[in-house]
């Protein structure tokens, strides 16, 4: 019998598909006017960001180089001085002052923001569902009250004569904060002024920070405590590092939200008493209002931008390194 060969036979070449011909651009104008098209239906939308945020700081950095008063705002005809409303502010005690009250007005509501946000969202993973759906809806509603309204509210609660806080406080034994003048007193008044903005701040912090946890691998949990990690261990080991993203990004806004914070300042004690509550912002206006130096008001302001990013630069910085080291 014939011997059939069991090897297979070599598999036949696979065939290369051929090349498809490059697409050619249409040089005819309704091809020039289809590229186009794109770019038109977003124009609308990049020139009202052009004219609402760009053009206004433009402004003030052009104010700031020149002598504008309520004259020149009248009549329109500044005129270019250069550096010296900057020599002016720079070389006024109460400017310094102001930007050492307005860093630790920073410091302080920065670290009392994340302290909180970071235990209420840490409790709010560890609620059932009811009562995780009665704390964020309460955060919600707490973040969405208008700032004005919520400035008011404040000074209802700490009134002299009529304030809750003050009754309160007399009901129990403290006799001495009968008809006590909160905001008379200025660190009372900035006492106050950091409550308010921590409450409103606190909101956006904690829902964040809470999103962020539900994204962090239960396994980690587990493996950490069957090595013996308390609940402090944990947080520094596992959640942390997880989240430093996280809590990059939401400090870097509160940093923002706290060092341009002028509404609740304003409306509550319009820098006062004193200058005991008065910022960099604040500064900026009572500077521009009060003797129509629209020239140094718009100086303070750039030199509060200056600032301001200086410090996210610094801190940025500073993470990023910590995050090499770390790798």
């Amino acid at each position: 019998m014939p011997v059939v060969d069991q090897r297979s036979a070599p598999p036949a070449p696979r065939r290369r598909p051929a090349p498809r011909p490059a697409e050619r651009k249409d040089p005819s104008p309704r091809g020039r006017v289809h590229g186009l098209w794109p770019y038109a239906l977003i124009a609308p939308a990049v020139g009202g960001m052009l004219y609402l945020l760009v053009y206004p700081l433009v402004r003030a950095v052009l104010i700031s180089f020149q002598d504008f008063r309520l004259r020149q705002l009248i009549a329109g005809d500044a005129e270019f001085v250069g550096l010296r409303n900057y020599r002016t502010l720079l070389s006024d005690p109460r400017f310094w002052e102001v930007v050492r009250r307005t860093f630790l007005f920073m410091a302080v509501n920065v670290v009392l923001i994340m302290a909180i946000a970071t235990l209420v969202a840490l409790m709010v993973e560890r609620l059932g569902r009811i009562g995780r759906t009665v704390v964020l809806c309460s955060l919600v509603l707490a973040w969405a009250m208008p700032v004005v309204a919520a400035t008011t509210v404040f000074q209802w609660l700490f009134h002299s004569e009529f304030g809750i806080v003050n009754q309160s406080l007399t009901s129990l034994g403290f006799g001495s904060f009968d008809r006590y003048p909160w905001f008379a007193d200025g660190t009372a008044a900035f006492a106050i002024l950091v409550t308010l903005i921590v409450w409103q701040s606190v909101p956006f912090a904690a829902i964040t920070l809470y999103s962020a946890l539900t994204t962090v691998p239960l396994e980690l949990y587990e493996s950490a405590r069957l090595d013996g990690a308390g609940a402090g261990r944990i947080f520094r080991s596992v959640t942390f590092p997880m989240l430093r993203p996280i809590f990059l990004l939401v400090i870097s806004l509160e940093v923002i939200w706290t060092f341009k914070a002028f509404v609740q300042i304003w409306v509550m004690t319009r820098g006062g008493p004193g200058d005991a509550t008065t910022i960099l912002p604040v500064y900026a206006v009572q500077t521009a209002l009060s003797g129509q130096r629209y020239d140094l008001g718009s100086a303070a302001s750039m030199v509060t931008v200056v600032l301001m990013s200086g410090v996210l630069v610094l801190y940025f910085r500073q993470m990023l390194r910590q995050e090499d080291e770390t790798r």
